[in-house]
């Protein structure tokens, strides 16, 4: 009797199995895995204090804003949020970058990592290919797109950035053939480490 319990243990459990979606499990988990670490609410910036270059948003007066110390796993084609940004002296990107402690210019290709992605600097100064609708281009990560903080003078009285974003220079956008970022916004890109 015992080894029949057995038998139909293993038969159902291997039904079980059998129907269990695995790749849609996966995709759920990595949705779950990485959820909000807090809020931060935001403020209105004192006059002309957040630089909205790059059409950049400014923290608005008790909006709720997450925040994140995690990003979603980083795979051969890991989906992101391609933004502009600034990595100039005044420019929107607020202060020098996290890496170096330097501005760099917006024509050679660089890039901020989203704070999980940035994963403390240790993916400074190596380089991440990006691409979009058949072209890619080589960019080095010079900063981190900060998801935990915001709303403050440190981050030019801008909202935390989301955890799945490439914050890349105009020139990163040009070698994906989009000459005026800001017609664009945003684009739905994949990345990978080189």
């Amino acid at each position: 009797m015992k080894t029949f319990s057995l038998i139909v243990c293993f038969f159902f459990g291997f039904i079980l199995l059998s129907s269990f979606n695995f790749p849609e499990a996966a995709g759920r988990f990595q949705l779950q895995a990485c959820r909000p670490s807090g809020t931060i609410t935001g403020k209105t910036p004192p006059p002309g204090q957040c630089n909205q270059e790059n059409d950049s948003d400014c923290c608005k007066t008790g909006e709720k804003y997450k925040t994140y110390t995690c990003s979603p796993d980083i795979t051969s084609e890991t989906r992101a949020t391609l933004t502009i940004n600034s990595f100039e002296k005044n420019g929107d990107g607020g202060g020098p970058s996290e890496c170096d402690g330097h501005y760099h210019s917006d024509s050679i290709p660089i890039v901020a990592l989203s704070t999980g992605w940035y994963k403390g600097g240790s993916r400074c100064f190596n380089n991440i290919t990006i691409r979009y609708n058949g072209r890619s281009v080589s960019a080095m990560v010079v900063d981190e797109c900060d998801s935990t903080m915001g709303c403050d003078e440190d981050h030019d009285y801008q909202p935390p950035c989301p955890n799945n974003i490439v914050d890349g220079s105009k020139a990163v956008w040009e070698a994906l053939g989009i000459s005026d970022p800001d017609d664009v916004g945003s684009l739905d890109i994949t990345w990978s480490e080189n």
